[in-house]
């Protein structure tokens, strides 16, 4: 079969792309679409075939995660990659579909013109508790994503108009956030092991999507007065000149990142620099993107086409804070493993001296009296000191994980010490085991954060549900530390801790699901920084485009397209709810 030229898709790109769009509107199957120049000698059905790589499904089971093990998931149905060979204007496509119409809402959607089916009025009574289920998810996702855009473009506005002028914006997100987070408690509770019965779930099912559809109304209502303060066409050459600037303050602090990764690689163990792994491998790529779109930015103004200079600089801006995130991220892990590092050798004389007097508290025990509970936590406090011990002398040891692990056996022999101290005493030892609690919470709430906000083209709802639930268990643990009730604090903080964990494990376990569908290298090798722009969901809807695209110099050496509702070309995200959020077309091509 013969090459297909540069232009080959010119003729027939609106039927192309129009496509996967009415196949998502019929059947809510998202139809990936990858173009290459030639098939390298293969013809284009063994080319497509193999390109397809195997979705895992795994089985719909409740119940929690643990941080340490297997990851179950709340979806159902199977999970499905279909080669197809299309062959026509161009004479040669290679493409493969991911069936998803069964799939639950912890897989991730983006909407571009409006709620994908899930805030749609007048939505049949008798909706199976299956499919309100996934449309609660979805809900949740798209606003969770519309929020997390608005509030990003914010900075910016704010950066370049100050606060009083994007007041009114903060109160819209303020506000957003409040019924999202309410939304994403019910779906805690769902979660929960407790069930509820059927009319009590659908009728939670129903307020998370109500709250869901009242904060998007709210950010989208004020998406016309914002665009009118930030005026992005009109103001484009200033609003160029200030994100090269935070580009320019960017580039020198990914090398050292980079720098302060590998130390930490060399001195911790693997998993104590795993929360932040990829970190400076995304930021590389987000600053790629970055670079292009503000090339391309200053070539659009040099043309006299503002409107197009103005998608490219929101794509940029966008970049440039993932990237800034990714690499204050690595700092931060690097600060509190070293703090966690400088804390370790006195938990662990305190817990050896709390064992000490359990020991003792033991011995002065009433013959006849049950001592089973006080033995197992002895037990337990010696073998994690003893664990924590030999994995310091051996050299590259996890401080947060020895931290933690110090701190809970500490606490459950602190309970059992409680009556036998002062009241002086007891209160000082829980504020030291209260102050080691924060530092891993914080440290797992921040990393879970962070990566959640720079891949969240991939998360879906489980996690960013456990996220904002680890949120308010530590906002909760500020408020009793407050009130002086340091145990009450310590729980929360250690089950904020739990939660955080999950959310990581949660959000990594999607998005291994989400590389998959783009074959062997994920959507990383792309070398132009779309990829990591499509899995960070800086870019919206439909990729497919001319030049380069998402697989680079690699095997899908063309474009990259993919249908997720709405019309229009690829655009970055902007402030507004999901019936506005994905307005900056422009005819841009990524």
């Amino acid at each position: 079969m013969p090459a297909a030229s540069p232009d080959a898709l010119a003729d027939c790109e609106r039927a192309v792309t129009a496509s996967p769009d009415r196949l998502y509107g019929d059947s809510r199957t998202g139809l990936f679409v990858a173009y290459v120049p030639d098939f390298s000698g293969r013809t284009a059905r063994s080319r497509a075939v193999a390109a397809v790589v195997p979705l895992p499904a795994p089985a719909a089971t409740p119940g929690t995660v643990d941080p340490d093990g297997d990851v179950s998931s709340n979806r159902s149905g199977s999970a499905l990659v279909l080669p197809l060979a299309l062959v026509g204007c161009a004479g040669a496509l290679a493409a493969y579909a991911h069936l998803k119409r069964k799939r639950r809402a912890s897989t991730r959607t983006t909407p571009r013109g409006g709620q994908e089916g899930w805030g749609e009025p007048g939505r049949p009574p008798g909706t199976s508790l299956p499919e309100l289920d996934r449309r609660a998810g979805q809900a949740l996702v798209d606003t969770d994503d519309a929020v997390r855009t608005s509030q990003e473009e914010l900075g910016f506005a704010t950066a370049q108009f100050g606060e009083d002028s994007v007041r009114p914006f903060q109160d819209t997100v303020t506000y957003a956030k409040g019924e999202l987070t309410a939304a994403f408690r019910l779906r805690q509770q769902l979660d929960d092991a407790a069930p509820e019965d059927g009319v009590t779930r659908r009728r939670m099912l129903d307020e998370i999507v109500s709250r869901c559809m009242d904060a998007n109304s709210r950010l989208d209502a004020e998406s016309a007065d914002f665009d009118r303060l930030r005026a992005m066409e009109r103001n484009a050459p200033e609003a160029l000149t200030a994100a090269e600037t935070a580009f320019r303050a960017l580039s020198g602090r990914t090398v050292t990142a980079a720098a302060t990764l590998a130390a930490m690689r060399e001195r911790y163990a693997d998993s104590a620099s795993a929360p932040v792994g990829s970190a400076v491998e995304q930021a590389d790529d987000r600053v790629v993107f970055a670079t292009r779109n503000l090339d391309d930015a200053r070539h659009s103004i040099e043309a006299g086409d503002n409107a197009r200079a103005a998608v490219h600089v929101r794509a940029a801006e966008s970049a440039v804070g993932q990237a800034t995130t990714l690499v204050d991220a690595v700092e931060r892990r690097a600060l509190e493993l070293a703090e966690a590092a400088g804390r370790l050798p006195g938990s662990l004389i305190e817990t050896e001296t709390d064992l000490a007097n359990t020991l003792g508290l033991l011995e002065g025990t009433e013959q006849g009296t049950s001592t089973a509970g006080l033995q197992d936590r002895i037990a337990r406090a010696e073998e994690v000191v003893a664990h924590v011990r030999q994995a310091q002398a051996a050299g590259r040891y996890d401080p947060i994980d020895a931290l933690r692990r110090v701190e809970e056996a500490d606490a459950v022999l602190d309970e059992a010490l409680a009556g036998a101290r002062a009241r002086e005493e007891g209160e000082s030892r829980a504020r030291a085991l209260l102050d080691r609690a924060m530092l891993c919470a914080r440290s797992a709430v921040g990393a879970a954060g962070d990566y959640i906000t720079t891949h969240r083209g991939a998360v879906g709802s489980e996690a960013r549900t456990r996220l904002v639930e680890a949120q308010g268990r530590l906002e909760q643990t500020g408020a009793l530390t407050v009130l002086g009730d340091a145990p009450g604090a310590l729980a929360e903080a250690q089950h904020a801790d739990g939660l955080a964990r999950q959310a990581q494990s949660l959000a990594e376990r999607d998005v291994r699901s989400f590389g998959n569908r783009f074959g062997p290298g994920g959507v990383s090798e792309a070398g132009n920084g779309l990829g990591g722009a499509v899995l960070g969901g800086i870019i919206l809807g439909r990729l497919l485009g001319g030049g380069g695209g998402l697989g680079g110099g690699g095997d899908f050496g063309g474009g990259f397209g993919g249908s997720h509702g709405g019309g229009g070309g690829a655009g970055p995200g902007s402030f507004g709810g999901v019936g506005s959020r994905g307005r900056m077309d422009g005819g841009s091509r990524f």
